[in-house]
């Protein structure tokens, strides 16, 4: 690869590993807003904030996927997997140290926010394992079955489906391990699956710009990798 083209790999590692880890950062925090749908009315959608920035990582890993070939991809996921772990280490060894009497945030409120369980992050991290890896695999078989013609297909096949990997794994371990009652399980796992079908759609006009755009600037034709 050429200067550019690492500047640029390390720009959409950056970007992929900074979604991942805030993500579990952000993740205890539920939201509701209420929506009109077509054919339901209005409706209550409730889901964590962690899963603002998670489809993000699966629109890098597409990009990347795209561009730099699966190897590429699959180094990104598992840089992502030892921040996150890295991130986790800092987290326990922060929340043991006891906070000075004129510590702005206290003991009880660090560990409030920032204690993630053990049981919650072993769901994410095993969702995002068995996800991402999927994404990036079933993303080049719908390229090679295509000829690496319709981006937007491989783009919205791969990580709709995907996607829909992870919002079960992660929801039915968090529900096995009672961090999540079983009730909620069928409404998050809509609501989370739904919110990744729209942004799947959403991102696909930003990944062709986006390919478009790095192949001009990288000098390659349209399906062709970088090499090395």
């Amino acid at each position: 690869m050429d200067k550019n083209s690492d500047k640029l790999y390390i720009i959409l590692a950056g970007i992929f590993i900074a979604s991942l880890v805030s993500c579990n950062l952000i993740f205890q925090k539920f939201f509701q807003i209420d929506i009109w749908l077509p054919f339901i009315g209005n409706y209550t959608f409730e889901q964590s904030v962690g899963l603002l920035p998670y489809p993000v990582t699966f629109l890098v890993t597409d990009i990347i996927s795209e561009i730099y070939g699966r190897k590429k991809a699959n180094q990104v996921v598992t840089a992502g997997l030892i921040a996150s772990l890295f991130m986790l280490i800092i987290i326990i060894i922060s929340d043991l140290l006891t906070a000075t009497s004129w510590s702005p945030i206290d003991n009880q409120t660090f560990s409030k926010v920032f204690g993630l369980s053990g049981a919650a992050v072993f769901a994410s991290m095993m969702a995002y394992l068995i996800a991402q890896y999927i994404d990036v695999r079933a993303f080049h078989f719908w390229k090679e079955l295509t000829n690496g013609k319709h981006l937007w297909l491989r783009n919205n096949a791969s990580t709709i489906f995907s996607q829909f990997i992870d919002t079960f794994s992660v929801l039915f371990l968090l529900c096995f391990l009672d961090v999540l009652s079983w009730d909620r399980f069928p409404v998050l796992l809509a609501n989370g699956f739904l919110f990744k079908v729209f942004f799947a759609a959403f991102d696909t006009p930003i990944i062709y710009a986006a390919t478009y755009f790095i192949r001009k600037n990288l000098g390659l034709k349209f399906g062709e990798e970088v090499k090395g």
